[in-house]
């Protein structure tokens, strides 16, 4: 991949939403988590503002951040794809009976929990 894009001073790591790394996941490709890994520390300074752009591709990826444009680069999707997945809210959904063992639980019995 030829870019111009600065690498971050250090492996970026998300311990919060991603435990097990962005590899183990299930979300990432292994591309994918090694482009978070190499540039995330930098897409995530100019995203919040503490970084300012030093070339057109970063400029660009600043204008993809702020919707101006489409993400069309590798970095810019996997960006947007980082960012959709730590601010959604994770769901999951049991069957809960408490009335003994029932093969079709009523819909009071079927919980949907947000984390």
């Amino acid at each position: 991949m030829n870019t111009e894009f600065r690498f971050g001073k250090k492996r970026f790591y998300d311990d919060q939403k991603f435990k097990r790394g962005f590899s183990k996941s299930g979300n990432f490709t292994l591309l994918e988590a090694e482009l978070l890994s190499l540039y995330g520390e930098t897409m995530k300074a100019i995203n919040n503002g503490e970084l300012l752009p030093e070339n057109n591709q970063e400029q660009r990826f600043l204008l993809v951040c702020s919707q101006q444009l489409e993400a069309s680069t590798k970095l810019e999707k996997v960006w947007l794809k980082y960012k959709t997945l730590t601010n959604a809210r994770r769901r999951f959904h049991t069957l809960h009976s408490s009335h003994g063992n029932k093969s079709n639980p009523s819909e009071d019995e079927i919980f949907i929990h947000d984390e």
